[in-house]
């Protein structure tokens, strides 16, 4: 019986072959053959031995991931061999140097780029799986088909996770849909991104599922003749023109008919467009623009367009480099249709993504082809000194998010995800503009940093040389280039303020006949309830660390007993070396603050959630009790949000030291020349501070101004008066209390 099936085996596995030959969509050579069987041979030996859980040989796996890489994402015999040759390091006795050996090292480098994924815990914790795929994106570096080989395995265990018990099932496609599926979408890999998302809802919602699978079957011959009586008024007309044309009916994914219901909150039959009309015509490249705006015609000489419902991807591809142009139309029976036009080249590229790009460019090769995926992912990849929750959400949101056309002041168009503010958009061109953005026009008219473009809008970026991002920048942008390059600016004046701090207190403690030492570094975090020696030397250099909190330190310090106390509880202390000397600022989360300017009012904790500092909280005003404090997840939250939107207020823990103030300085002297130039220079350049509004006047000599600043706390703004006062002609120098 076994050596029957054996013999079976063996005759699937030479069936198995000749399709993988077959279905690749690249040409493949006599050499690219020869390298394909050599690896085919390999794998097949490497994995002799291994059953999968449904009693298949192991082989058929790597065959299978082979066989979507070589047809649906059209990878070439590099790409091939790597896929079937995947799991060999993992798996088997075989190593990469083997590999290196037996092939070339670009094969083994994919491998080992696939191995290196594989390697991680896997029952894991979301923050651990957020690890997991930072570093899986992170090996794009190494060569863009690891990933793309990760996405076929993907979709190959998808199809073939029926015989695995139903809490792995869930899991696998919960990672899917969280993942892979964006992923797949960003790279074009359209089909496979439905594909994935389809079997991603089968597993993790299978009732709504079969559901919707059912109703489709059902509803399938009265959708096929709705196509038909579409199609046969259409083709009438584009006969008569002599174009070269299919029409496909194309169902909508079950995942899209599950979204759309929960979206607009509809049953099945509610979903009106569950099916679109798809017209693949065939053209050479010089006339490819002019037959998709003719067929555009003739299908609205027929049906009537929604104009708001027109998606032009012909003039302006998206960024996954699709292209196509979409009519919505009013059909028979009154019902809306989706009419796809694409060329045959842009319906390859849209099922194919980049691999059908390189196809159409004279002389370009796989690997070019390749490179271009690579940038598109890199940008995202950017900082990866972020904790990986956060760095797998920007990165999500990236993958997923609608796109807008904007132009520069030269007419150049610019791809952004919706939503991108007029701060994102400098950004985007060069992470320099975005540094030195004092202020954006928006078609002529100056707009504040943080407002929402549209698709169309021109902008023109201004910018300083002395402007340099704040904190509140965070919140003006919402691509992740540019939230990674702000914090990477405000971690580097960070430590540039700590390196100064430090120097000031290595004078400080001198006065206090204290040498600073790593002890000694290490008391004084512990004195001021700190977590590490950054924020130490970073409250220093902003001086909210005053002189008297030292003498009380140095007093205390000089006090034995309590020192050996101290000693005792601190051999105690769980807090190591290394965390003490980590080198990030700690949330130090004392003060609420609310409103968009960051206001500081009275408020209550509510005591339904009982909030405490760091938590995600809102304020809610009361009509007797001033502002209640809740947490976002409170019980009540929903009621409170829905019901009383009105009295939500924007509310926020931060670090009292990290905030900034404002401070109104009243300045007068004698008009001299050069003293406004002067003024401004103390203030910007030499204090770093930054002046928010300005109002100066002279009269008969007399100089006069008020000028509002930003500061962080007392200490500056005093060290900032007395430079002021020291400039040539300044009279008087002080701050205006306003009761408003």
């Amino acid at each position: 019986m076994i050596e029957i099936d054996l013999e079976e085996e063996k005759k699937a596995l030479a069936r198995e072959y000749k399709e993988l030959l077959r279905v690749s969509y690249q040409t493949l050579t006599e050499d690219d053959k020869k390298l394909i069987r050599k690896a085919f041979d390999v794998a097949v030996d490497a994995h002799k031995e291994q059953r999968r859980k449904s009693g298949e040989a192991y082989i058929f796996h790597p065959i299978g991931v082979a066989k979507i890489v070589a047809s649906e994402i059209g990878l070439g015999a590099t790409g091939i061999a790597a896929a079937l040759l995947h799991d060999v390091v993992e798996d088997t006795p075989i190593t990469v140097q083997d590999l290196e050996k037996m092939f070339n090292p670009k094969i083994a480098q994919i491998v080992a780029g696939l191995t290196k994924i594989s390697q991680v815990k896997k029952d894991m914790n979301i923050s651990l799986q957020a690890e997991n795929f930072r570093k899986m994106l992170l090996t794009l570096n190494d060569d863009v088909r690891v990933i793309l080989i990760k996405i076929a395995d993907r979709l190959h265990n998808m199809q073939t996770m029926d015989s695995m018990p139903d809490y792995k099932q869930v899991k696998i496609a919960s990672e899917t849909l969280y993942i892979y599926a964006p992923l797949a979408h960003r790279l074009g890999l359209y089909n496979i991104k439905t594909q994935l998302e389809d079997l991603g809802l089968k597993y993790t919602e299978p009732e709504i599922y079969k559901d919707i699978v059912a109703k489709i079957k059902e509803t399938k011959e009265e959708q096929e003749a709705y196509i038909k009586l579409v199609s046969d008024v259409l083709k009438k007309s584009l006969d008569e023109e002599g174009l070269e044309y299919v029409i496909k009916g194309r169902p909508k994914s079950i995942y899209s008919i599950r979204r759309k219901m929960l979206v607009q909150n509809v049953t099945f039959d509610e979903v009106y467009d569950k099916f679109a009309l798809r017209i693949i015509y065939k053209s050479d490249p010089h006339d490819e623009k002019f037959i998709a705006w003719k067929i555009y015609s003739i299908v609205t000489d027929h049906y009537r367009p929604s104009p708001s419902r027109l998606r032009d991807w012909i003039s302006s591809p998206k960024s996954t480099g699709y292209e196509a142009l979409h009519i919505t139309v009013m059909g028979p029976k009154g019902r809306w249709v989706e009419i796809q036009v694409r060329s045959e080249r842009m319906d390859e590229i849209a099922e194919k993504g980049y691999a059908a790009h390189y196809k159409y460019k004279q002389g370009a090769t796989e690997e070019s082809g390749l490179d271009t995926w690579l940038n598109l992912l890199k940008e995202a990849l950017e900082n990866s000194e972020t904790n990986a929750v956060d760095f797998v959400e920007d990165f999500k949101l990236n993958l997923y998010a609608k796109e807008i056309f904007v132009f520069t002041p030269k007419g150049e168009i610019k791809s952004l995800p919706k939503g991108a503010t007029s701060l994102d958009f400098a950004f985007s061109i060069h992470s320099e503009l975005g540094i030195k953005t004092r202020g954006t026009r928006v078609n002529g008219k100056l707009v504040p940093l943080n407002h929402e473009l549209k698709s169309g809008d021109q902008i023109e970026i201004i910018t300083s040389p002395n402007q340099k991002p704040t904190i509140n920048w965070l919140d003006y942008v919402t691509t992740s280039r540019a939230k990674n390059k702000i914090r990477n600016v405000l971690n580097e004046d960070i430590k540039k303020i700590a390196e100064e701090g430090k120097e000031l207190l290595v004078r400080k403690l001198r006065h206090l006949k204290i040498t600073l030492n790593e002890s000694v570094v290490n008391e004084l975090v512990n004195f001021f309830k700190l977590k590490t020696s950054l924020d130490l030397f970073y409250r220093v250099g902003i001086g909210s660390i005053e002189n008297q909190q030292l003498k009380d330190y140095a007093a205390q310090k000089s006090n034995t007993l309590i020192n050996f106390f101290k000693n005792k509880i601190k051999r105690n202390n769980t807090s190591t070396q290394e965390e003490i000397n980590r080198p990030e600022i700690s949330k130090n989360y004392d003060l609420l603050v609310f409103g968009r300017e960051n206001d500081r009012l009275d408020y209550k904790l509510s005591n339904c959630c009982n909030p405490i500092p760091g938590d995600d909280v809102f304020g809610f005003v009361t009509i007797n009790e001033g502002i209640k404090v809740h947490k976002k997840d409170c019980p009540n939250a929903i009621s409170l949000q829905s019901n009383y939107a009105y009295r939500i207020m924007q509310a926020k823990w931060i670090d009292s030291t990290q905030q900034e103030f404002k401070a109104i300085l009243k300045i007068t002297g004698m008009d001299t020349l050069g003293l406004t130039n002067e003024l401004t220079r103390v203030i910007s350049n030499q204090m770093h501070v930054n002046i928010q509004s300005i109002s100066l006047s002279g009269d008969a000599g007399i100089f006069n101004g008020q000028v509002t600043v930003v500061v962080q706390n007392n200490t500056i703004l005093k060290k900032l008066i007395e430079n002021i006062r020291k400039i040539d002609g300044i009279d008087k120098v002080s701050r205006v209390y306003t009761t408003s």
